[in-house]
């Protein structure tokens, strides 16, 4: 891996270049064409890889997902403020269908992302991406798994992942649960889920899950709280503690502040993609392992998991 001795990019907290950038963001004109070329980057890698963007988004338009989202949604769930806001080039942000049906093309045009010096199918970028993660948080397992749950789990490509990793290691059965804010992302996700594998596709604020003390053995943030203001991010570790069994695990796998492919991104892109992500500077000046102990968890490790993302092991006592 290649590792800045930097802790974070310059782009990123109050250094004069992210200042500058976040200026730029402010300004509506200029905003609106970063939000636009923020998408075509995406679309570019996602159709040059082969990845059927535009198809997918029309088979879901033509589906009966939509049908799912009363089933889905709890009607008592309040979204908080930092939820409401543009973002990823969604003036919804992730309340909304458009946002929902081009999810699961975009994750797989950001995996790809990863290695963009090598010749990757979409399929071995996500392989590669998902098994680094795997095998760190394997380590650090109760033995046997077995309840897990996957908060921010988007249309649910991590937690069916996450799932079939733990089943095939395994042979008595596992309860798998995937919790996202967005109920527009959980109905594509429970029809992805064609096979039922997964136990619930529950509606509820990562904060406030509404699950008993000591459900899991394993909770995983995965690519969620570069997402985030930290005041969220410090809540759910408090719930994470709260619904963890004794000994089980915290795992999460997000962009490292340290990479230096990440540290050297070229300004274009930068650029880009700090005005789709609204809680950038807030994250990558925010010492997520330090906070893991404040909040009770016995943290464990970080691993650089491939070159631009970190898993970080926290144990509750």
């Amino acid at each position: 891996m290649n590792t800045s001795d930097k802790i974070k990019p310059d782009w990123a907290g109050g250094d004069f270049l992210s200042q500058f950038v976040n200026l730029l963001i402010q300004t509506k004109p200029i905003f609106s064409v970063m939000k636009y070329q923020a998408r075509r980057v995406l679309i570019k890698t996602a159709e040059k890889k082969g990845i059927p963007w535009r198809e997918t988004y029309q088979q879901l338009e033509g589906s009966d997902v939509k049908a799912l989202l009363p089933e889905i949604t709890d009607t008592t769930v309040v979204y908080p403020d930092y939820y409401q806001v543009p973002f990823h080039a969604y003036d919804d942000g992730n309340l909304c269908w458009k946002a929902a049906f081009e999810a699961e093309s975009a994750t797989y045009s950001m995996a790809l992302r990863v290695w963009p010096k090598e010749d990757l199918s979409w399929l071995t970028a996500q392989e590669r991406l998902r098994h680094s993660f795997h095998q760190v948080l394997e380590n650090y397992s109760p033995n046997p798994v077995r309840d897990i749950l996957d908060i921010g789990c988007s249309v649910g490509i991590s937690t069916q992942a996450l799932h079939n990793y733990y089943q095939h290691r395994q042979e008595t059965s596992i309860r798998t649960v995937g919790l996202d804010l967005s109920p527009y992302m959980l109905s594509v996700a429970k029809m992805r889920d064609t096979e039922g594998k997964i136990s619930e596709w529950k509606h509820a604020n990562a904060e406030n899950t509404g699950f008993a003390d000591d459900s899991f053995d394993v909770v995983t943030l995965q690519f969620l709280i570069h997402e985030l203001p930290r005041t969220a991010t410090r809540n759910i570790f408090k719930e994470a503690l709260r619904i963890l069994r004794s000994h089980g695990v915290l795992a999460i796998v997000d962009n490292n502040p340290k990479s230096a492919v990440i540290q050297n991104l070229p300004p274009v892109l930068f650029t880009l993609m700090k005005s789709t992500e609204p809680w950038t500077d807030d994250y990558y000046t925010f010492d997520v392992e330090t906070t893991l102990s404040e909040s009770g968890f016995d943290y464990q490790t970080t691993v650089e998991t491939d070159p631009r993302h970190r898993t970080i092991i926290a144990i509750k006592p």
